[in-house]
């Protein structure tokens, strides 16, 4: 029988943990090495983020489940996900879903009007099903001249 999830804000202290996930994770993919260390910058996440309380992590049991991280967009008008991964032996377990759910909550706590992924090609299909529209293509953050799928979901009441 599968642990029971559970959901928490992330401690400062788990932020290298965290980060590791997040590299495990992508290079489940099957990307190389040098991507891979291209990509470390834009997977760490951000003592600073925890300490704003906008990272929340999943739990299995006593393992470290997933991550998911959020950030203001420039001009402040929504949440972008600056991280959002779940520990490879773990997929296709609903904990995806349960984080994503948790992020749109905490977005309408805080009267988010929206929230834009830039998502990894292997991840959009995902994001779709939780109700983001594709609304594009657009640069990759960490490697350059790499184009991404960029998805926006409207957060209502």
């Amino acid at each position: 029988m599968d642990d029971p999830v559970t959901l928490r804000l992330a401690d400062v202290s788990e932020s290298e943990l965290l980060t590791e996930l997040c590299m495990r994770s992508k290079a489940h993919w099957g990307y190389d090495a040098a991507f891979m260390e291209l990509c470390r910058d834009a997977l760490t996440i951000d003592p600073h983020a925890i300490t704003q309380q906008r990272v929340l992590v999943a739990d299995s049991g006593s393992q470290l489940a997933g991550v998911a991280a959020v950030g203001l967009m420039n001009g402040h008008d929504g949440f972008e996900i600056d991280q959002f991964f779940v520990e490879p032996a773990l997929m296709g377990r609903g904990i995806g879903r349960r984080l994503f759910e948790a992020i749109i909550a905490l977005a309408r706590a805080e009267n988010i009007p929206k929230l834009t992924i830039l998502s990894d090609p292997h991840a959009a299909s995902f994001y779709q099903k939780m109700g983001a529209q594709m609304i594009g293509m657009a640069p990759s953050d960490a490697i350059p001249g790499r184009s991404l799928p960029l998805l926006r979901i409207n957060i209502s009441k």
